[in-house]
């Protein structure tokens, strides 16, 4: 089965196999899920399914990488971002501000990715224990599909490390909000010596996203993938497709964050000029850096659509500035990203 590179084809086949596919795994989640025994465990994993379903629905195109085995692709990255978005929420919402019990927690996304790993007691450092195996289930899911590609060893190491930066944002983020900034900025001058020039508040977001993962895992399926072109994939998302993706959530997000006091990267900015010019330098920049991948025009309709999911959203509508950000944006992405906008518009809003 071919990568789909056109437009109508690729939209085709979201509607036609990777949502339907998508929404058959969540629902075997979310009926786990309503068995959690802790009441504040289950409200946070129904919650993390039902608010967050976009992103399994977006993360799971890449399984169409994969070819004829893109559910399996799919029901890796379902269970992969399931996990994500869950100890988002634990993390977000926590009854804890301890830094040892979001490493505790995240280290379910590592072992995810480790196949032959041990297990921990992922909920040690906090009162909350019992989620009747839900955790544990949704990261040997994630392994279970790893075992069966026999080139999985070629990767490790490279999804491990996007992993790696995933961890540590998760938990400098969390924690006290006086010790949030300082423990920010040092992580990013440990790490920006191999980085592009960028900002700290950049670095982070760049280190928020799930989407190199599933782009490796996925094509992993094919046998013919190398380490050189792993190394490839890795290099175009981090940091630059990697970072469009966070930047772009946290864009739509700033007024809700401002109510809620939460931590939200484009609020640094100093204004709304500086952000929506870097915003359109990391979508040049990510389009630039799948050119030498393997399916370019499917990577670059990817983050065309990128684009239109955040930028479609009713939060959008509600923020003056995020407003005029949106149509610059879309006016660059072109006729595709506004193709696949009216699409997402119309999606999100059908009852």
């Amino acid at each position: 089965m071919p990568v789909p590179t056109n437009l109508i084809t690729l939209t085709t086949r979201i509607f036609l196999q990777v949502r339907p596919i998508t929404h058959q795994y969540l629902q075997g989640w979310k009926n786990i899920a309503q068995k959690i025994p802790d009441p504040e465990l289950r409200w946070q994993a129904q919650l993390s399914i039902s608010t967050k379903t976009f992103h399994c629905e977006g993360g799971s195109i890449y399984g169409l990488l994969a070819g004829n085995r893109y559910k399996e692709a799919i029901k890796f990255i379902v269970a992969y971002q399931t996990i994500s978005d869950y100890l988002d929420n634990l993390c977000d919402r926590s009854t804890s501000l301890d830094p040892d019990d979001f490493r505790a927690l995240h280290e379910a996304m590592l072992h995810a990715l480790t196949p032959d790993a041990k297990l921990s007691s992922y909920y040690r450092f906090r009162q909350e224990q019992d989620d009747g195996g839900y955790l544990a289930a949704l990261v040997q899911t994630c392994r279970d599909v790893l075992r069966n590609l026999s080139n999985y060893r070629i990767a490790a190491s490279t999804v491990l490390d996007l992993a790696g930066f995933y961890f540590d944002l998760q938990v400098h983020k969390h924690v006290k909000s006086e010790e949030r900034l300082p423990r920010l900025q040092a992580w990013f001058d440990q790490n920006k010596s191999r980085l592009p020039e960028m900002t700290w508040y950049e670095f982070a977001a760049c280190a928020g996203s799930t989407l190199g993962i599933f782009s490796i895992v996925s094509l992993l399926f094919n046998p013919n993938t190398s380490s050189e072109l792993i190394s490839k994939i890795k290099q175009a998302y981090f940091p630059w497709v990697q970072g469009l993706h966070i930047l772009l959530d946290y864009l739509i997000d700033q007024e809700e964050d401002r109510r809620g006091h939460d931590l939200n990267f484009c609020s640094y900015y100093p204004d709304s000029e500086l952000l929506a010019k870097r915003l359109i330098y990391f979508y040049r920049q990510a389009q630039q850096s799948i050119a030498g991948l393997p399916f370019p025009e499917f990577h670059r309709l990817i983050n065309r659509g990128l684009l239109s999911i955040y930028l479609s959203d009713n939060k959008v509508s509600q923020q003056k500035e995020v407003r005029k950000i949106s149509r610059k944006l879309l006016s660059i992405g072109g006729a595709k990203a506004i193709f696949f906008y009216l699409h997402c518009w119309i999606y999100r809003r059908l009852p």
